[in-house]
């Protein structure tokens, strides 16, 4: 499990699955944060357990 965090600043995130067997790079998505009412880039982070 990832979590995806807005680049806005709002500290909003999205949790997703990721398989960790195909691809080590880290996922960059354009999402909608509904803090700032747009669609911005969330990048990958580890959840700390």
């Amino acid at each position: 499990v990832i979590r995806l965090v807005s680049q806005a600043g709002t500290g909003y995130f999205y949790t997703k699955l990721k398989n960790f067997k195909a691809g080590v790079e880290k996922l960059q998505l354009l999402k909608f944060d509904p803090i700032v009412n747009k669609r911005v880039l969330f990048k990958e982070e580890r959840i700390k357990k």
